[in-house]
């Protein structure tokens, strides 16, 4: 099983092969990914040789949802609590390589020392954009069209094999 298209981040130029063809023609453009996988799942229950196909994200947009406001009281919790991980991990490490007598006053000097710098350091950061972005949120590249693609040799069976998918409703191009 697959999922929706992207290129994988720290992808080296000899892999990049595997994401061309040689002279591809496209089959159709989906308004959903579901729909182009839909119909390459249709040409391999039909025993095409789907390695010969490609599903292309087009017309990227970026999305951002906005999921709340930012104050300066959740950006020291935010701070202090990424600073409790931190301070906890490098304090199981000291422990680990320390007297065992001295384990939990370890752990615990680092976890408070980790809280306090991730809240000095969460402040500071959020101090230095003056107002400027009062709001968390995520973002998300996404595309709006996908195009089906094939090599050319193939491109003549796959339309034949695509007529018959049941509700199909691309955009064939020939």
């Amino acid at each position: 099983m697959s999922s929706q298209p992207g290129m994988p981040r720290g992808m080296g130029p000899g892999r990049m092969t595997a994401l061309t063809l040689d002279y591809p023609m496209s089959l159709g453009v989906y308004d959903k990914y579901d729909d182009a996988q839909k119909a390459v799942d249709f040409l391999s229950d039909h025993e095409f040789p789907v390695q010969n196909c490609m599903i292309v994200g087009t017309e990227l947009k970026q999305v951002e949802r906005v999921t709340g406001r930012l104050t300066r009281g959740r950006v020291a919790l935010g701070g202090a609590l990424s600073g409790v991980w931190l301070g906890l991990f490098v304090g199981l490490i000291f422990a680990l390589f320390g007297n065992n007598n001295e384990m939990l006053a370890t752990v615990l000097s680092t976890v408070i020392f980790g809280a306090i710098f991730g809240l000095v350091w969460a402040l500071l950061g959020y101090a230095a954009t003056q107002g400027k972005r009062d709001f968390t949120s995520v973002s998300q590249v996404v595309a709006t069209k996908y195009e089906v693609l094939v090599e050319h040799k193939l491109a003549q069976k796959a339309r034949e094999l695509l007529a018959h998918l049941p509700g199909s409703g691309p955009s064939l191009t020939h």
